[in-house]
């Protein structure tokens, strides 16, 4: 049984769009301080149906996009759960860095596709509090048809992975911080970092506007193939039980279309769910139009849409009063070492999120949900994890 209403397919509206006014909607972008620096603001639906708004400081652009969860979360699959959002910025984020150090180096690919697989784990009971999401290494093939010989074409990949801002999360231990307010009073974290500094709080300004555009920025093509996954699930619901010891895996395809912008087609292997079409590209800033959402805009959606849904899993587990629940979520990248001319490997600070939750319950039981939700969302474990990617390289 489905949990809450289709929002997301009833609305009537475009689910995906760039912001017009995103001047009138009270979210403004933090202080940039690496490169580029995201504010993403994220509210509950209904059910595990979510709505963001992001905005750069770097190029200004806002984009509306939203997600869903499939049949393993009792969803309506109307939209990409969180996990696609992060798989799609994250091979968007390489294929970025790929191309500029072959423009870099006169490199011309005749024919270049990049095929990406996520990990995640969840282990353990939420009754015991024991469960844990975590995070394992990312699968990279790139395959490619061009004049390198296969040490420097190996090496050219390799740095394009390292310049990624994406490495910043990757190759670093890095804690997140938090703020928590309960029905509008700011309380602090129980286990959770606390984040120095006053709350910021949900935006207060005007309905986010739709752009008119000929693109289609994020489609449903249908159910995934089905793919063998070592502790894979599939089952109705099977992300709601108590004890759980199960592997996830997003996995998505990039190639690059005639007019520049990057289409990825993101799977969901385990648990088996939609396959979602992706349009993305990066803002003028960054050499592009910004027609669809850039990489770190993604990336930062995918996160916070991931901790959204540990708030919510949660409540539906533990059958807690929250009525409502949104976040406001800065995430800070260094520029490109390549697309952005650094030259140096990528980097992040640590994910800054302030949490609001409406709920009768206790102050200790919102504590709780924090720390439950941090403890369990699998790109929190993505930040706070070593990660290493492990890259094939195939001729065509």
């Amino acid at each position: 049984m489905a949990l809450g209403e289709n929002i997301i397919a009833e609305s009537g509206g475009a689910p995906f769009y760039r912001v017009t006014n995103a001047d009138a909607t009270g979210l403004l972008a933090p202080a940039n301080r690496k490169g580029d620096a995201v504010r993403t603001w994220v509210r509950s639906l209904s059910g595990f149906q979510k709505e963001a708004l992001v905005v750069s400081a770097r190029s200004g652009l806002m984009w509306r996009l939203v997600s869903d969860e499939g049949a393993y979360l009792s969803g309506y699959d109307a939209a990409p759960c969180p996990l696609s959002f992060l798989t799609t910025g994250m091979i968007s984020s390489y294929m970025n860095e790929i191309t500029a150090l072959a423009a870099e180096q006169g490199l011309e690919f005749r024919k270049l596709r990049i095929i990406q697989n996520n990990y995640y784990t969840m282990r353990g009971s939420m009754r015991k509090r024991t469960m844990t999401g975590g995070a394992l290494p990312v699968e990279l093939e790139v395959e490619v048809e061009c004049d390198l010989d296969d040490a420097a074409l190996n090496q050219l990949v390799m740095d394009a992975v390292h310049a990624s801002p994406l490495n910043g999360l990757m190759r670093g231990v890095l804690p997140s911080y938090f703020t928590l307010s309960k029905n509008g009073v700011e309380i602090d974290p129980a286990n959770a970092v606390k984040l120095e500094g006053p709350a910021v709080g949900d935006p207060k300004g005007a309905a986010p506007e739709a752009g008119e555009t000929d693109l289609t920025l994020i489609e449903r093509l249908g159910i995934s193939p089905e793919k063998a996954v070592q502790k894979g699930t599939a089952k109705a619901a099977s992300s709601l039980t108590d004890e759980q010891d199960r592997t996830l895996n997003p996995a998505a395809i990039c190639t690059l279309r005639a007019d520049g912008i990057k289409e990825i087609e993101q799977h969901l292997y385990s648990p088996r769910g939609s396959v979602f079409r992706f349009l993305s590209e990066e803002a003028p800033a960054a050499g592009g139009m910004g027609r669809a959402p850039d990489a770190v805009s993604y990336i930062s959606a995918g996160i916070a849409f991931c901790f959204m849904t540990q708030f919510g899993r949660m409540a539906s587990m533990e059958k807690l009063d929250l009525l409502s629940y949104s976040i406001v979520q800065d995430t800070h990248f260094s520029l490109g070492g390549a697309s952005g001319g650094t030259g140096r490997a990528g980097e992040a600070d640590p994910v800054e999120t302030h949490v609001h939750l409406v709920t009768s319950e206790a102050d200790a039981v919102a504590q709780d949900m924090l720390d439950v939700s941090e403890q369990t969302c699998f790109l929190h474990a993505f930040c706070r994890t070593e990660l290493k990617t492990r890259l094939k390289i195939t001729r065509v």
